[in-house]
């Protein structure tokens, strides 16, 4: 069954509504296409619509959470990490408070809306914020322990969801862990790390290579920031070289993160996947991962250009 993880988002913040009974959550009057009026419906009293009014609800959020409050503020990811960025920087992480930030229709995926609204330099924004963690989940599993993950880590978290329904790769029994990346099959020739949407593609892109005699091995790096060091290095040393894939543009996103970190401790050969310094356009997301080279079979091609020396 497949599942849009801005749906994980609006369900598991009504679970987690039960367990903080401090949690407020905020909208700027997306609340049925971020999905947080599943928590309005069962905490009517703990919701508030701010309007589109983004910078606004982000120095809002900051205030109610100096008064103790969990805080999550919500929007499309284009209007929480473009539009309201002064507000997320002097208000939220300069200040070091407790708010979440559910940033839905990121990514290239959101297709028909076009560039405008395909959010791709949220994580590069984020990113350059000190003491900002930033969780990209995978799947709907995923999603709903992230934002159990973000309830409990005290701080400002960046966390990005997808409109794209997407089959699930983990099941009931995983254990999220913040900071940590997941290795989700073990190979010698090469590494493939995903995160976000992109994950289910590097698993593909290892069928692809493994029909081919190639050993590929295959992380999820859900949390960008912190990033999960070892895990990189580990594969920068065993494995001939490194892809990244993720729904965002190469500059300043989670490959660049894994890059900084192989040039730091091991340098070897490093792809990435992602839109090329470009802005997106309309289409289907299929069609439009198709065009800009972000599909499993462009992930196995950028390995073997590796593999080739």
């Amino acid at each position: 069954m497949k599942c849009a993880t801005r749906e994980s988002y609006g369900k598991a913040l009504a679970e987690a509504g039960k367990k903080y009974p401090n949690l407020v959550v905020m909208d700027a009057d997306l609340s049925k296409s971020t999905k947080t009026d599943t928590f309005k419906k069962e905490f009517p009293e703990r919701f508030i619509n701010t309007g589109i009014a983004e910078g606004n609800m982000m120095a809002t959020a900051a205030g109610l959470a100096l008064s103790g409050k969990i805080v999550f503020a919500s929007s499309f990811a284009m209007f929480a990490a473009g539009r309201a960025f002064e507000q997320i920087r002097n208000s939220i992480a300069h200040m070091e408070v407790n708010v979440k930030i559910g940033a839905t229709h990121a990514g290239i995926s959101v297709g028909e809306d076009g560039a405008t609204h395909q959010c791709l330099e949220d994580i590069a924004l984020m990113r350059s914020l000190p003491g900002m963690v930033i969780i990209n989940p995978a799947d709907d599993v995923e999603a709903r322990a992230a934002v159990m993950a973000a309830c409990a880590h005290e701080g400002p978290v960046y966390l990005r969801f997808g409109r794209l329904a997407v089959e699930d790769i983990n099941d009931e029994n995983y254990q999220f862990e913040l900071g940590k990346g997941v290795l989700l099959k073990d190979g010698t020739d090469i590494t493939l790390i995903g995160t976000g949407l992109m994950v289910r593609e590097t698993l593909q892109a290892a069928e692809i290579l493994e029909a081919e005699g190639i050993s590929a091995r295959v992380i999820n790096i859900h949390t960008i920031k912190p990033i999960d060091r070892d895990i990189i290095e580990k594969a920068a040393r065993e494995t001939k070289g490194i892809v990244t894939a993720e729904e965002h543009n190469i500059i300043g996103g989670g490959g660049s993160a894994v890059a900084e970190v192989v040039a730091e401790t091991c340098p070897t050969r490093i792809e990435r996947i992602g839109t090329r310094d470009k802005f997106g356009k309309s289409g289907k997301p299929a069609e439009l991962l198709e065009e800009y080279e972000m599909t499993a079979k462009h992930i196995a091609e950028k390995a073997r250009l590796i593999l080739r020396g």
